[in-house]
């Protein structure tokens, strides 16, 4: 249940409290607290501003400051940088170990600069970076003694996610590792329906000795170094659960779940070594987060029981998580900003991914989003940092979205469509008191009760605010108005 709480005061004699209660789609029911005073005939309401009306599931971790920042930066890094063909490649075209070698010993980023790569997140607006310190192809960026196939043997001959915390923390961004639960280079980890093997003719004979729980050993042993040598980490993001996949004529083979990972000894282990991280469902055990990925919702995600939950979209420039030299399916910045105002308008965080070459820099067309992104939050980022969800009494129009400030006083609306001469905001007349363009601070006018126009077919109503925009757009991606409550 979520509880709504808005105090209010009422223009008249002495004063009485009462509850009332309402339904609001679907899934949410919420409670009003209003003092009311005798002699109630036109009384107006004052409004007095609390934090946000929403209350979202409490889990094991900190997440009331993942909540507040809102956006993410996630890199997608490994050896499939080298091919550039999509990080899967190795699954995609069943590519034998001896030939993927080859990648390994030619890895060597000889440009990556982490504090460089850290720099355009920070000014991107981006407030947290999350890491693959191990993707599926089982290659560690981090100097692991568990393993040898890892980033100081090969010619980068050094601890790149060193790099990478130092750099980033320097930026004052919170840490994120991901850490893939699959491995395709493990000796260990049994050939099933994702694994590249998988379609050999000899795959079962293969497969004779793997040991999970050996490897499920080798992962709490990792996670064990992530989690005790790079200080504070505030972001575990395991990736990912598939028990219920299965290969046609193969029924040895089968896929892989939370009893495979010994899924609560990993999770206890993390919590053991770092209180309050947070940790992401895809182990098969519910945690903090939730991670819609290469979809955007249209409502706040709920748990089963219909509790708002921490959540957030993971999403990519383009198709492909790794650098995809011939991709050429890259959003528009545009369409960027949209997704990440929508995300938030529902009340949750973007993490957007970057995929750097095979030496180490961001490619041109990441660079250029980052900065378009960039320029819009240097002006607009009051509308995302500690926002969230409008209340449920206001209404976006048309071709807009909403976003309103955790302590009620201030809501943002984002012009997707722009609007020509006039927005109309039905029910919200009697609540604003000042009205502004947030990229430069310029007023905007508005009235209440109807459209202030010559000629027929006018808009009016009781509740209606109009606002008088300009006739050209603004030069910004997305326009945003900023709406100050009274």
């Amino acid at each position: 249940m979520i509880r709504y709480h808005a105090e209010c005061t009422l223009r008249k004699s002495t004063k009485r409290i009462f509850y009332g209660k309402c339904l609001d789609e679907g899934f949410r029911t919420l409670y009003t607290v209003v003092e009311v005073r005798q002699n109630l005939s036109g009384y107006v309401p004052e409004r007095k501003f609390a934090m946000s009306v929403y209350q979202v599931k409490k889990t094991p971790g900190d997440t009331e400051w993942f909540r507040h920042d809102r956006f993410g930066m996630f890199i997608h890094w490994g050896l499939y940088a080298l091919p550039a063909r999509h990080e899967w490649v190795k699954n995609h075209e069943r590519t034998p170990e001896e030939v993927y070698d080859r990648y390994f010993r030619y890895f060597d980023p000889d440009l990556f600069d982490a504090r460089e790569w850290a720099r355009q997140a920070k000014a991107a607006g981006m407030k947290y970076a999350v890491l693959t310190t191990k993707h599926h192809e089982g290659f560690c960026l981090f100097d692991s003694k568990y393993t040898d196939y890892k980033a100081t043997n090969t010619p980068a001959g050094r601890d790149l996610v060193r790099e990478f915390v130092d750099a980033f923390r320097a930026e004052g961004l919170k840490i994120g590792f991901y850490y893939s639960l699959i491995d395709w280079h493990h000796p260990d980890f049994p050939i099933d329906p994702n694994h590249p093997r998988r379609d050999d003719p000899d795959a079962e004979q293969q497969n004779v000795g793997r040991d999970m729980k050996r490897y499920a050993q080798y992962m709490r042993d990792q996670v064990t170094e992530l989690l005790t040598g790079y200080g504070k980490i505030d972001i575990l993001w395991f990736d990912f659960s598939y028990p219920d996949m299965t290969m046609p004529g193969k029924p040895w083979m089968k896929g892989k779940g939370k009893d495979d990972w010994e899924a609560e000894k990993l999770i206890a282990l993390a919590r053991s070594l770092q209180p309050g991280i947070m940790i992401d469902n895809r182990t098969g055990i519910e945690q903090d987060l939730w991670t819609p990925e290469q979809y955007q919702p249209q409502t706040w995600l709920t748990d089963d029981d219909g509790q708002l939950v921490t959540w957030e979209a993971c999403q990519t420039f383009s198709g492909s998580w790794g650098y995809y030299r011939d991709e050429m399916s890259w959003k528009s910045p545009e369409m960027l900003i949209q997704m990440l105002v929508t995300t938030v308008s529902l009340g949750g965080n973007l993490l957007l991914n970057v995929g750097p070459t095979a030496r180490g820099y961001f490619d041109h067309r990441a660079t250029e989003a980052l900065a378009a992104i960039g320029d819009w939050m240097k002006y607009c980022g009051r509308s995302i940092y500690g926002c969230t969800m409008a209340d449920p009494e206001f209404t976006a129009p048309s071709g807009c979205r909403l976003t309103q400030s955790e302590d009620g006083k201030r809501l943002y609306v984002h012009l997707f469509q722009y609007p020509y001469a006039f927005l109309e905001l039905k029910g919200f007349a009697g609540k604003v008191e000042y009205a502004q363009f947030l990229h430069d601070g310029s007023e905007v006018r508005f009235t209440e009760g109807k459209v202030e126009h010559f000629g027929d077919g006018l808009s009016s109503s009781d509740d209606l605010l109009v606002l008088s925009l300009p006739a050209i757009k603004p030069p910004v991606e997305v326009p945003v108005i900023e709406l100050f409550l009274k």
